[in-house]
């Protein structure tokens, strides 16, 4: 079995650390630009119908660590685990992901026709391997349930600028408009390991990668303070 990429996806999230660990948990833009001979108008008639697909795509960052039987789980506190099928772990046997997007439509770009999305999970330049239209009527499921609701929420924290990052987010937000309401949105949910969110660290400086820049940030009773929004090395 082969699989071929159809193209990639640009998206800010430039490391895997603060990715949200679901679709639409923030409002990431992305832009899949399509490989040839998938770039065919002809293959994209009536996408334009739907307000949502489904993005079919390749774990590449940690393919070559294979993938386990049993993963540690985030909503479980992250020492616990569960086994691969009962998760969306990126250890898989075949390392496929699937995201549900917001279709923002199709565009050219450079003589290439694109697809913006809106509510992107996924890192900068992973493959993307096959698309599909949402359907609500099938894919919805109004009376399906989940375990995960029992265990650990997904953190909502106040997240705070210092002076400096205030700076530097405004120069930031000319390139990117929405940059500030979208670094408080991935920073919110508190990108520490599971185990660590329940501790102030303020000693401790975390970096996230987004866009173009590295962010420095720490938590302080319990909100996210950024320090500083600097180039990437």
């Amino acid at each position: 079995m082969n699989i071929q990429p159809i193209g990639v996806i640009a998206t800010p999230f430039k490391q895997k650390f603060a990715i949200p660990r679901q679709p639409n948990l923030a409002n990431a833009s992305g832009r899949v630009t399509f490989d040839t001979p998938f770039d065919d108008p002809q293959a994209f008639k009536g996408l334009e119908g739907f307000s949502h697909v489904w993005l079919l795509f390749h774990f590449h960052a940690t393919a070559r660590r294979g993938w386990k039987l049993q993963v540690k789980a985030p909503r479980l506190g992250g020492n616990n685990t569960l086994g691969v099928f009962a998760t969306r772990s990126t250890h898989r046997p075949n390392g496929i992901g699937m995201s549900v997007v917001k279709n923002e439509g199709l565009h050219t770009v450079n003589g290439r026709i694109c697809l913006d999305v809106s509510g992107v999970d996924l890192l900068d330049q992973t493959p993307i391997v096959d698309i599909k239209p949402y359907l609500p009527y099938a894919d919805r499921v109004d009376n399906a349930t989940d375990r995960l609701t029992e265990y650990q929420p997904i953190p909502e924290r106040t997240v705070h600028f210092s002076p400096m990052a205030n700076l530097e987010l405004d120069a930031l937000c000319v390139s990117y408009p929405d940059a500030r309401t979208f670094i408080r949105s991935i920073l919110s949910q508190d990108p520490r390991p599971a185990y660590k969110q329940h501790l102030d660290d303020d000693a401790k400086i975390y970096r996230v990668a987004l866009f173009e820049k590295d962010i420095s940030w720490c938590v302080r009773q319990g909100e996210i303070c950024v320090l500083a929004i600097e180039n990437l090395p």
